[in-house]
């Protein structure tokens, strides 16, 4: 019988070595927050009987808004959040108490900041727990390892084939590192560095399997900088795709554009709300993706969509997108109308699409123009929308 496996991601942390004012697990890295790129790769990898992230108390609602970033299968891997504590040990043994319901036979402990883990090295971490019982991956060292003094002199130069970068996910028998947690919180032990050494202070053998130099952990904005161009480059499919849509005015007092429901002498008609700018944004991705079109995924003959919100199409196009394991990099859309004015909604309409979209601000443009008087938008009849979406999709 197959062992149950469970996951925890150490997520808790303040990132004070990378200088910034917002925990580096939810800085902005290729498109989404650092940390759905650790949680789409170890979701991808394989199922675990329960996964949970550990977040510190504070950043709830950042960790709420990262979520729209993933993928619906990694978010739904996921189930709710424990709370940390003061430090790395105080968090993990959260992350374990939080699931002694679910009774794995091991647990893997990974780290947020490690967004490249593959699936390679999850299976020989689990491999190394259930042969070992505790045991980290480690990669050999390229570089010539000097200890210095206080002062920079070299006063040992250790033999670099005996030593190991450690990384994570650290991997266990998840009673063993459970009681090793307890015992050391019991004791007042709670300055080590990660679970392995947890493990040995409660006098357990660890080991350690081969690990992979690619699973480099961001610690500074270089790191973080570089990391970004490598998640870049992985998403080397570049697609642009085009939309548009057209509605005609019918009696009201508003009309919804761009998700923002804006006063005026007149309504759109439409099956759903007629949001003109949101269908062809959607459209616009649908078409990116090669995934058919708005009419397609939501089709005007289901009564299902008689006046619904228009967000629901546009992020479903994203999440089509997020599925496929790519990106949304840019959102475009140009209205074309002689009213109602839209440079007093404009932000208003970009800050609702980023967020429909799950994208940064600055990866949405809104603008307006006339016709001059010209057709059916210059007769004031309706109001359409032309619309561009670039998305990245994983290299072939």
């Amino acid at each position: 019988m197959s062992s149950r496996v469970s996951l925890i991601v150490v997520a808790a942390g303040r990132g004070a070595r990378l200088g910034a004012a917002t925990p580096k697990q939810y800085l902005a890295c290729a498109g989404k927050p650092l940390i759905c790129h650790a949680l789409e790769a170890l979701a991808a990898a394989r199922a675990y009987c329960a996964a949970t992230v550990v977040i510190h108390p504070d950043d709830r609602a950042r960790y709420e808004s990262a979520l729209a970033f993933l993928s619906p299968a990694a978010a739904a891997a996921f189930g709710s959040p424990a709370l940390g504590g003061d430090s790395r040990q105080q968090s993990v043994r959260a992350g374990l108490e939080a699931q002694c319901d679910a009774a794995p036979d091991l647990v893997l402990i990974h780290d947020a900041a490690r967004v490249f883990p593959s699936a390679a090295l999850i299976e020989r971490a689990v491999a190394a727990a259930e042969r070992f019982g505790a045991a980290a991956p480690g990669a050999p060292l390229s570089d010539t390892v000097k200890q210095v003094d206080g002062d920079g002199r070299v006063v040992a130069a250790p033999d670099r084939a005996a030593l190991r970068a450690v990384q994570t996910p650290q991997a266990f028998r998840f009673p063993l590192i459970l009681e090793a947690h307890r015992r050391a919180a019991a004791a007042g032990v709670d300055g080590l560095t990660d679970d392995a050494a947890v493990a040995a202070w409660a006098g357990h053998a660890t080991y350690v399997f081969d690990g992979d130099p690619a699973n480099v952990k961001v610690t500074t904005m270089d790191d973080l900088s570089a990391a970004e161009a490598r998640l870049i480059d992985a998403a080397a499919d570049v697609r642009v795709g085009q939309g548009f849509d057209v509605h005609a005015f019918a009696v009201g007092d508003h009309v919804w554009l761009g998700g923002v429901r804006i006063p005026h002498d007149r309504s759109l008609a439409g099956h759903s709300d007629a949001d003109v700018c949101l269908h062809a944004l959607a459209d616009a991705l649908y078409g990116a993706l090669g995934d058919g079109d708005i009419g397609a995924h939501f089709p005007p003959s289901d009564p299902r969509w008689r006046g619904a919100d228009s967000s629901i199409f546009l992020s479903h196009a994203a999440d089509r997108v997020r599925a496929r394991g790519g990106l949304v990099a840019h959102l475009d859309a140009t209205l074309i109308c002689e009213a109602p004015k839209i440079g007093p909604h404009r932000e208003a309409m970009r800050a609702r699409i980023a967020e429909i979209g799950a994208i940064a601000l600055d990866r949405v443009a809104v603008k307006a123009t006339t016709s001059e008087g010209l057709g059916f938008a210059g007769r004031r009849e309706g109001i359409a929308c032309l619309a561009a979406a670039t998305i990245r999709l994983p290299a072939r």
